[in-house]
């Protein structure tokens, strides 16, 4: 992640050995599956499936999530599999520990939060509502924000709202958008990036 665009891009991963057996594995599986692909982000590897045969790309996702946490039993990675896809990341490096991190050098740098909403639509996003729902209820921000955690499609969920689909929180920010009257806070305050890490 970084702070602005003039700051360097700090990374939360250790070393990432685990690539080397990953990768290999996603390839059979990627060329056994029409329609499937893979997904190189810096921390992470993630098979898709959504454009292949339902039920064979979802066969073929538990085989490979139980192929994946057999090889992978005694390295720092995790195996997860969320909506069409088989993910594997970091151990101890989620979008939670982001948030957290986030808030916490908010806070640090005196800007303390007076609103924060965090929208996900995959299971991977409950530990970022959790991180936040906690950082909120304990006693390191100096007043309390008002809280908008929201899930789309997902239920249940810890996010205390609910939106159907894209279209409704596209909705939702033009609307706060248009009601805000509050005159925007300095770009190099505002700006954090999660693409390196997610």
């Amino acid at each position: 992640m970084r702070w602005n665009k003039a700051s360097d891009w700090e990374s939360l991963t250790a070393e990432l050995d685990w690539k080397e057996i990953v990768d290999p594995l996603m390839n059979l599986y990627t060329e056994a599956t029409d329609g499937s692909f893979i997904e190189v982000k810096e921390s992470a590897l993630v098979w898709h499936h959504q454009d292949a045969d339902t039920d064979f790309g979802s066969c073929q996702a538990k085989e490979l999530l139980e192929h994946l946490e057999n090889v992978l039993a005694n390295e720092p990675a995790v195996v997860r599999r969320g909506q069409h896809i088989v993910e594997v990341k970091p151990q101890g490096v989620t979008k939670g520990l982001v948030a957290e991190k986030v808030l916490s050098m908010m806070v640090k740098n005196g800007n303390a939060p007076d609103f924060v909403m965090c929208i996900g639509d995959d299971r991977s996003d409950e530990d970022m509502f959790e991180s936040i729902l906690a950082v909120v209820s304990g006693s390191s921000l100096p007043s309390t924000p008002e809280i908008f955690v929201c899930t789309v499609r997902q239920k249940p969920s810890k996010a205390k709202y609910y939106l159907d689909d894209t279209a409704d929180v596209v909705r939702l920010l033009r609307g706060l958008s248009t009601a805000s009257n509050i005159m925007p806070l300095p770009s190099e305050l505002v700006q954090v990036a999660f693409d390196a890490i997610l």
